[in-house]
């Protein structure tokens, strides 16, 4: 019986995008916003939900990748999973050794509320204002270019 209600769970989950929670420990950082966290049975390639990072061939790329790596190497962490991308990556918000790293990349300059997925009300517009207003990370550059825009240019 307990079988067949997990069972449930998991294809409703899959279908309807219900959110779960992951736990294990980062092993690596792909880039600013993209991470690989590893429990005891499987492997997820994570992508920060609601940020952008900048491309690790784009200028301060790897400047935001270091402060990611700063945040959640090799740390226990819990991931808020909400869907799947194009990509196959889990979209998620993830908390390292009790850091909010979608947050705190915002918080540091090394990350944008991916305004095209965040909520209007989201609380990253207000840490990305301050971020900007302190010009930390990316705002210490006179025209920081999206990393969206960049990849638009790089097609």
């Amino acid at each position: 019986m307990l079988r067949a209600h997990i069972g449930l769970y998991l294809v409703l989950w899959a279908c309807v995008g219900l959110s779960a929670e992951i736990q294990g420990t980062v092993t690596e950082v792909q880039d600013g916003d993209s991470l690989t966290l590893v429990d005891w049975r499987r492997t997820y390639r994570i992508r920060l939900t609601d940020i952008d990072a900048p491309e690790r061939e784009q200028p301060r790329g790897e400047d935001s990748r270091a402060s990611l790596f700063n945040i959640c190497a090799l740390k226990w962490a819990t991931a808020e999973t909400s869907r799947e991308d194009r990509f196959g990556r889990t979209l998620a918000r993830v908390t390292c050794a009790g850091v909010d790293a979608n947050a705190e990349q915002v918080r540091r300059g090394w990350a944008w509320v991916f305004t095209r997925f965040a909520a209007k009300d989201s609380p990253l517009h207000g840490v990305q204002a301050e971020a900007k207003a302190a010009r930390r990370g990316l705002w210490a550059d006179s025209e920081p270019l999206p990393p969206w825009e960049w990849r638009a240019r790089k097609r």
